[in-house]
């Protein structure tokens, strides 16, 4: 097992959108990274390419992080590459975006299993690593449909208000292990992702026009306050949801 010394940071659905500028942002502080994808390998291996131009080594894996099975192998190769693990980034998400009463039991399935399933044995895989380090950080990445009604977005929200639960029952449960768990929760945003909603129009317009700050949320914007949780400044930032959103999220 080939033991670094430089911190390694896990970031999920990772090869692209805000996976990829968190992982970039991670790689200019001085992370290595483990790259996970789903499905699209030369993507993955195109923003590899463009995070080693920072000097980070990159190890990119191929795991449908709802599967339980896929996880702990997911784990076994950064074992087998990097051997320590110091932050974990649960980004990886989906959904099946209908109202509420069109929803098939497939579509909530899949949508848990994504993004809270995969939190909940990410987050229990990656701990085993960071007690071996004896400190680490996991942040989830959530959004305002958790707390607030959005149209078609019941699945994600709903999974969504779970993983904010999650962040806060893993919190206390790993604190006392110099394991900080939290969320970060974003606005609007236009990536890839917010191309499946069939209001994306609208959604997009809302925000460029009722933000209080003035001008939408960019996938910056979550990156940063992601690497500010994952850094020594908020250490004592434990089980909370950070919402970068302008303010939008204040208005009735």
């Amino acid at each position: 097992m080939s033991i670094y010394t430089r911190p390694v940071a896990l970031v999920t659905g990772g090869s692209r959108g805000i996976g990829k500028e968190i992982a970039v942002h991670l790689a200019k502080e001085g992370y290595d990274i483990a790259l996970n994808f789903a499905r699209s390998r030369e993507q993955a291996e195109t923003t590899a390419e463009e995070i080693r131009t920072y000097g980070a080594e990159v190890l990119t894996i191929k795991a449908n992080v709802a599967k339980k099975e896929k996880v702990v192998e997911m784990f076994q190769m950064i074992d087998e590459h990097f051997g320590r693990l110091d932050v974990l980034i649960n980004n990886a998400a989906s959904g099946v975006l209908k109202p509420a009463m069109e929803l098939e039991e497939s579509h909530w399935d899949w949508t848990m299993n994504v993004n809270s399933k995969a939190m909940l044995f990410c987050a229990q895989e990656a701990a085993k690593r960071m007690r071996e380090v004896g400190k680490g950080s996991i942040v989830s990445l959530s959004s305002l449909g958790s707390i607030r009604y959005l149209d078609n977005y019941t699945t994600v929200g709903v999974s969504k208000a779970a993983v904010e639960a999650l962040t806060r029952y893993l919190a206390v449960e790993l604190a006392a292990e110099n394991i900080r768990v939290n969320a970060v929760s974003g606005g609007a945003i236009d990536t890839d992702a917010l191309k499946h909603f069939p209001n994306r129009e609208e959604l997009l317009q809302e925000a460029a026009n009722k933000t209080p700050a003035g001008r939408m949320v960019e996938k910056e914007d979550l990156a940063n306050a992601v690497s500010f949780l994952v850094s020594d400044q908020a250490k004592m930032i434990c089980g909370q949801t950070i919402i970068v959103d302008g303010g939008i999220s204040l208005l009735t």
